[in-house]
C-alpha cells in the first residue's frame, strides 16, 4: 500500500529517489482519473468513462472492467497504450490537502523508487528545497491540480443538464454473464435534444468537451477485450484447436468466446 508522507527538511535530507521505468505500480488500478485538458488525448487512446464520488461525477479512463486488473500493464510492466494518464505520471509523488485547502507535496515512502538506488537523485538540495527535477515534477502536479476545478464545473453542468446515465457494460464468457456496475456515460440521445440555452450554458463551462471525448473514445472499448486475451495468452499455453473472439454488440455486452 502507498505511504505517502509530506516532504519535510527533518525527515527527508538525506532520502533519494529514481524516476520510474516500469508501471508495475498501476498494475492493480482498472480506472484512473482524468482532468479536462487531458481528455482529447486520452479518448484517442482509451475508453472514458464517468464514476461517482461523493455527490460528485468525475471523469476516469477505463483500463479494465475488473477490480485490480488493468489491462494496459503488461506482465514486465510495458504500458500498452498510446496515452499515459496524468494520475500515473507523477510518481512517486503526489499531492495531498491541507485542513485550510492548501496542498503539500508527498512521497511514496513504500514506494520501490524511493531509497538507495542506482542513478538515483536527491529529493532535497544541501539547503533543504527541492532539486531542479523535484520542482520539474511539482510544476506538473500543478499543473494537473489546478485543472481539477474546471473538470469539476463541467461534470456538474452534465449532472445539472442531466446528461450523464448508467453504462449498461456485461461481460461475457463461458460461465455466464456478469454485469459491471457504477460505470456512467454521456447520454447521446438527450445531449442532441438540449435547447440552444441549455447547449450554449455547455459550453461556457467547458462541459462539451467531456461529453464529446467521452462519446467519441466509446470506439475503443472492444480494446479492452483484445487486451485481456493478449493477457491471457501471455500466461497460458497456446491452445490452437480452440478459436477466441470478441465483440461489441449495441447492447453492449462484451464477448469471450
Amino acid at each position: 500500500m502507498p505511504k505517502f508522507t509530506p516532504i519535510s527538511r527533518e525527515r527527508h535530507a538525506e532520502m533519494c529517489w529514481r524516476r520510474f521505468d516500469s508501471y508495475g505500480f498501476a498494475r492493480q488500478a482498472n480506472v484512473a482519473s482524468l482532468v479536462a485538458s487531458e481528455m482529447p488525448k486520452a479518448s484517442s487512446a482509451m475508453p472514458l468513462a464517468f464514476i461517482r464520488q461523493g455527490e460528485d461525477f468525475l471523469p476516469v479512463a477505463l483500463m479494465g472492467l475488473e477490480p485490480g486488473k488493468n489491462l494496459f500493464v503488461a506482465s514486465d510492466g510495458r504500458w500498452l497504450g498510446r496515452y499515459v494518464p496524468a494520475a500515473f505520471r507523477g510518481q512517486p509523488f503526489a499531492f495531498a490537502k491541507l485542513e485550510d485547502g492548501g496542498l503539500v507535496l508527498c512521497i511514496d515512502e513504500e514506494s520501490e523508487l524511493v531509497g538507495e538506488h542506482h542513478g538515483a537523485e536527491q529529493l532535497l538540495t544541501a539547503e533543504g528545497e527541492p532539486t531542479e527535477a523535484v520542482k520539474q515534477v511539482l510544476d506538473f502536479l500543478r499543473q494537473v491540480e489546478a485543472d481539477r476545478g474546471p473538470t469539476k464545473t463541467a461534470c456538474a453542468a452534465l449532472v445539472r443538464h442531466d446528461l450523464i446515465r448508467p453504462w449498461p457494460i456485461t461481460l461475457k464468457d463461458e460461465s455466464g454473464e456478469q454485469k459491471v456496475e457504477g460505470i456512467h456515460q454521456v447520454d447521446e440521445a438527450a445531449l442532441n435534444q438540449l435547447s440552444d440555452e441549455a447547449f450554449l450554458d455547455l459550453r461556457r463551462c467547458g462541459a462539451l468537451l467531456l461529453a464529446y471525448c467521452q462519446l467519441l473514445s466509446i470506439q475503443h472499448l472492444p480494446m479492452l477485450g483484445e487486451l485481456a486475451k493478449l493477457h491471457a495468452q501471455a500466461v497460458s499455453a497456446p491452445q490452437p484447436s480452440v478459436s477466441t473472439s470478441f465483440s461489441l454488440h449495441d447492447d453492449d455486452v462484451l464477448n469471450f468466446g
